[in-house]
């Protein structure tokens, strides 16, 4: 979905991802998938597996709490379709601190693998929608220790990307936290990217997820069909409003310039303001 930043970036992680399959006793190699800004760095290995690593300066590196991030997910009940975790190591080298994963490999496609959102109706069946909310409501009473969304946050962001306060009372559970289209595969249905999850404000997946679809209008319609008893309710909305800020957070960064009408318009049908955040063009 993307691409390393530069060439030093692009040889130090690959260099990290053989490293990784010599500590793993696994054979790997090109071709690359790539996360944001070159940070991650995944392939196959192997018949059966995948092998992710992911990159933090050592100054930013911290251990990983016991139910957070891909290898915490493991705690999570079978009833949540995804990739399982077969093993896990991490070294430090040169400021970096490396986590490498060792994953199942899911041979169906995502499906949207060039970008989060969604371009055009991908057809999904009634039996496809009606494991992603059962999936999603078991991920939700987990216990985590983790904020993926931090209250913290919501309270500095609102008013600067949707123009509101955050509301004094975030009602909370367990999320994916990054629930968009390159993470989800077509029948069968598998949840991908683990990296992020954990107490998010109630609504918080539905409403990205909702977001991520809006160029598709009959699918983010069937997300709010889907998810009406989630997004509905008052905390659900606070949820959604969450997804969006964030979402116009990365367009004052440059991103999202395609879509990011979209996402101002929705923000400003749930709260009556118009974002403070300018598209980038």
């Amino acid at each position: 979905m993307y691409s390393p930043p530069d060439d030093a970036t692009q040889q130090r992680m690959q260099a990290a991802h053989g490293e990784a399959a010599n500590r793993l006793a696994v054979t790997t190699g090109p071709p690359y998938a790539w996360g944001w800004n070159g940070r991650t760095i995944s392939s196959r290995a192997g018949i059966d597996h995948w092998l992710r690593v992911e990159a933090t300066p050592d100054d930013r590196a911290s251990t990983r709490l016991p139910h957070a991030g891909i290898p915490g997910a493991e705690h999570i009940p079978d009833a949540v379709p995804r990739p399982r975790v077969h093993a896990t190591v991490r070294w430090t080298k040169d400021g970096w601190t490396y986590d490498a994963d060792l994953l199942t490999h899911i041979a169906q496609p995502v499906i949207s693998p060039a970008t989060p959102e969604l371009l055009a109706d991908p057809g999904l069946t009634d039996g496809w929608w009606a494991e992603l909310h059962p999936s999603l409501d078991v991920l939700a009473g987990v216990p985590t220790e983790r904020e993926a969304v931090r209250t913290l946050w919501m309270h500095r962001s609102f008013p600067l990307f949707l123009g509101i306060d955050a509301p004094d009372r975030i009602e909370r559970n367990t999320g994916h936290g990054d629930l968009h289209w390159a993470n989800l595969t077509s029948t069968p249905l598998t949840i991908m990217d683990w990296e992020r999850w954990g107490s998010v404000p109630v609504g918080f997946d539905a409403g990205l997820l909702h977001a991520y679809s809006l160029r598709v209008p009959a699918v983010a319609a069937r997300v709010r069909q889907e998810f009406a008893d989630v997004l509905g309710p008052p905390a659900g909305r606070v949820g959604e409003l969450a997804a969006l800020c964030e979402l116009l957070q990365s367009v004052a960064r440059g991103e999202y310039a395609d879509i990011a009408e979209a996402f101002m318009d929705r923000a400003e049908a749930l709260t009556g303001r118009r974002p403070p955040v300018p598209p980038q063009r």
